[in-house]
């Protein structure tokens, strides 16, 4: 009997030294990404003339929300093609070069996650917007796994936290600020419902002079994402809990919203309404 009880007990201490080391790994990942080369070679690219030209990144070394890549894909694809852009879509970082990014008018980085282009593409990155180019983030683009301080003040204006746990997905009313400063942005739907991962910052935009699109009322939902006996994640951002934002950065441009975790995300008219116009805006195009 003894021995039944010595083997029952080193199967549980096993199985929890497992599930510790996977949960570790896992949390590890979501919040640095795993080490990976980085893309140097340039791309060969022809780029048309007379068309605004769109890059779509799609890499990740953290948490890969494959779902809602894959679905924003033909997506942004049909309004490329319905607004007359040129359309780019890679995972290489090898693009990331002075000559073939200044050809381009916005860099979508679409739920990118962790370190995916190394430093001296970042300073490039950089340049390139504050010359006049253009930064969109969608989602996972904004979790903390970036570790790049210039990226964190000028696309998100603010330290992500956390996303709710309880449960981790919740259904809230997305409403348009009541003076967007561009007037592009008030064509948009005053109102509308969506489920989504809502994520919650350590400061509010607004208050870093970024230009709100949509908000949620934050105490309309669970904002917790306390995790088994961690207990420090049981805020939120309080009523103004900004979902999409944008700014002049430098002569360029930076626009980012939190919405689009899922795939459910791309199959709502005014999520996909709101990124045609964050690259409108972007590329300096007009609504059609």
């Amino acid at each position: 009997m003894k021995k039944i009880i010595k083997i029952v007990l080193g199967v549980i201490v096993g199985l929890v030294v497992l599930l510790s080391a996977a949960a570790g790994i896992f949390i590890y990942k979501v919040k640095n990404g795993f080490p990976v080369s980085y893309e140097t070679e340039a791309p060969q690219i022809t780029f048309p003339t007379g068309q605004p030209a769109i890059l779509l990144f799609s890499k990740t070394t953290g948490f890969r929300h494959g779902a809602s890549i894959d679905a924003s894909k033909p997506v942004i694809a049909d309004l490329a093609k319905k607004n007359n852009w040129y359309l780019y879509e890679t995972e290489e970082g090898g693009v990331f070069n002075a000559e073939q990014l200044a050809k381009f008018s916005v860099v979508v980085f679409n739920n990118s996650t962790g370190e995916v282009i190394n430093d001296e593409q970042k300073r490039v990155l950089e340049q390139y917007v504050e010359n006049g180019g253009s930064l969109m983030g969608i989602h996972g683009a904004g979790d903390d796994s970036h570790h790049w301080d210039w990226y964190e003040k000028h696309l998100l204006g603010a330290k992500f936290s956390h996303h709710p746990l309880d449960p981790q997905f919740q259904m809230a009313d997305i409403i348009l600020d009541a003076a967007p400063k561009d007037s592009l942005f008030s064509t948009l739907a005053p109102k509308w419902s969506n489920s989504d991962e809502w994520y919650v910052f350590f400061e509010n935009p607004r208050k870093k002079g970024f230009n709100i699109v949509y908000t949620i009322n934050g105490e309309s939902i669970n904002p917790s994402g306390n995790m088994l006996f961690v207990s420090t994640k049981n805020f939120g951002m309080g009523k103004d809990h900004p979902v999409a934002w944008y700014k002049q950065t430098g002569k360029g441009k930076t626009f980012y919203t939190s919405m689009g975790h899922n795939e459910t995300a791309w199959q709502n008219a005014n999520f996909v309404k709101l990124i045609e116009t964050a690259l409108q805006w972007s590329s300096k195009k007009q609504p059609q």
